[in-house]
């Protein structure tokens, strides 16, 4: 289906792109011939990630080190990415997450995820979008000569139904949800196509620790998935390139995709189930998220 040099001539950029989802989603852009830019607050760990991809795959791949809460510092990054030829796409794949009982949770820890989701997620797309826009309105681009931009964010499936205990999360996915349905009205005349893709339970180390503290990452899925399976980076690597796929099906826009085999349809796919636990089980998993986060902050 992905034929050799598919995304030749594009230049993505993929937040969070150093580690989990969005590694893997650049792994498969390079692959496929892209030129690829990735982000994300600790830079070592960008520079590793890029080494490693184009030792595996060749081709390019930029690392910057920025913290997407702070709108001049993602507009600096995407000024020097302009500088050098700019972008034809953009993945929002950065976010922050963890359980906790609503009224327990301070305003900074409210704050750690809503400015990182659902704010650094509109600083990059903004920082990005204006420039296509400038770009468009010059000239430089039009619907006969070029194939349209393209920006996919990663949101959750709970942004239909809401969910229980991740309550930052929640508010912020469906805010940037709302905001790719209302860009990919505003900007299409623009040459800018806007989607969500909002997977399941794909493991990745940072957000199964806390968001599935103490438990095999996975587990939940085999358990309670219609098909008895978490997902697959290889699924998500697909169906992102199916969505930056140049002038392969550009009137796909605005829309939000979900892919979680069954499993939101089933259950409701949010955390309704947490209503259950003992103070020991919340005890238990702040401190295996406190231990994460910690490891996490040793590595910047």
């Amino acid at each position: 289906m992905f034929k050799d040099n598919l995304l030749a001539g594009r230049r993505i950029l993929v937040t969070g792109g150093g580690t989990g989802l969005g590694k893997s989603m650049a792994a498969r852009f390079l692959q496929l011939g892209a030129e690829v830019h990735i982000c994300g607050r600790r830079k070592i760990v960008c520079d590793e990630t890029a080494t490693e991809l184009m030792d595996q795959y060749g081709g390019r791949v930029t690392s910057h080190g920025v913290d997407i809460r702070n709108p001049l510092a993602v507009d600096e990054m995407v000024e020097a990415i302009f500088r050098e030829g700019g972008l034809t796409d953009l993945i929002n794949n950065a976010a922050g997450n963890f359980i906790s009982r609503t009224e327990e949770l301070s305003a900074r820890g409210f704050d750690a995820i809503a400015n990182i989701v659902m704010h650094g997620t509109f600083y990059v797309t903004q920082a990005v979008g204006k420039r296509w826009v400038q770009q468009a309105k010059a000239g430089e681009w039009t619907p006969e000569t070029k194939p349209y931009r393209s920006v996919m964010s990663i949101i959750v499936t709970w942004v239909e139904n809401g969910s229980p205990y991740v309550v930052p999360s929640a508010m912020s996915k469906a805010g940037i949800e709302v905001m790719t349905k209302s860009l990919a009205i505003e900007w299409a005349r623009f040459g800018i196509r806007l989607n969500a893709v909002g997977p399941g339970e794909i493991p990745t180390e940072g957000m199964s620790k806390r968001l599935n503290p103490g438990e095999e990452p996975g587990a939940r899925s085999r358990e309670r998935n219609p098909m008895a399976r978490p997902g697959r980076m290889s699924e998500l690597q697909n169906l992102a390139t199916f969505l930056m796929a140049p002038g392969q099906c550009d009137w796909l826009t605005g829309q939000s995709i979900f892919m979680d085999g069954g499993h939101a349809l089933a259950t409701g796919g949010n955390f309704y189930e947490l209503r259950t636990w003992s103070e020991a089980d919340w005890r238990q998993a702040r401190e295996a998220i406190e231990k994460q986060n910690a490891k996490d902050k040793a590595q910047r």
